[in-house]
């Protein structure tokens, strides 16, 4: 026997036969063939599906829970670790900050704290933001900012 398309067949037990329904109480699906009792939807000639549409999709479409600003958040970087990374006199700003390996992204903004004490004098800070108090430390040591 050659194989072929219409030689083909399906192998055992893969086809499942279908729930046969009102075949009388002995077949267990008798009186009201699994459709309960009244309603719509134990008539015969009524979709099962019937207006549901865009109700069903929105119940069934998974949610994703909680908020998601569409502004970005600081990268924020404290006057105790500049002290670690910089020198008297050098420009603190995006890039530099990044090449430090203080702030992961150049493109997001960034925000200096005033956690820590500053130590070293002369710093200019360009294109960042400064909270009060850091502002208050930079300026105490000769510091200068930039907008």
């Amino acid at each position: 026997m050659s194989l072929n398309l219409n030689t083909l067949k399906a192998g055992k037990g893969i086809a499942k036969a279908r729930k046969r329904v009102g075949r009388g109480n002995a077949s267990g699906h008798g009186t009201y063939s699994c459709r309960g009792l009244k309603g719509q939807k134990s008539r015969s000639g009524v979709s099962g599906l019937k207006r549901l549409g865009m109700k069903q999709m929105l119940l069934s479409t998974p949610k994703k829970r909680g908020f998601k600003s569409r502004y970005p958040y600081n990268q924020v970087v404290n006057l105790e670790q500049i002290n670690e990374k910089f020198k008297q006199a050098q420009t603190v700003s995006p890039a530099s900050l990044r090449k430090a390996g203080l702030i992961a992204k150049i493109k997001l903004p960034v925000k200096i704290l005033g956690k820590g004490e500053l130590k070293i004098s002369g710093l200019i800070f360009a294109n960042v933001l400064i909270s009060k108090s850091a502002e208050e430390q930079i300026k105490k040591n000769n510091g200068v900012i930039k907008i």
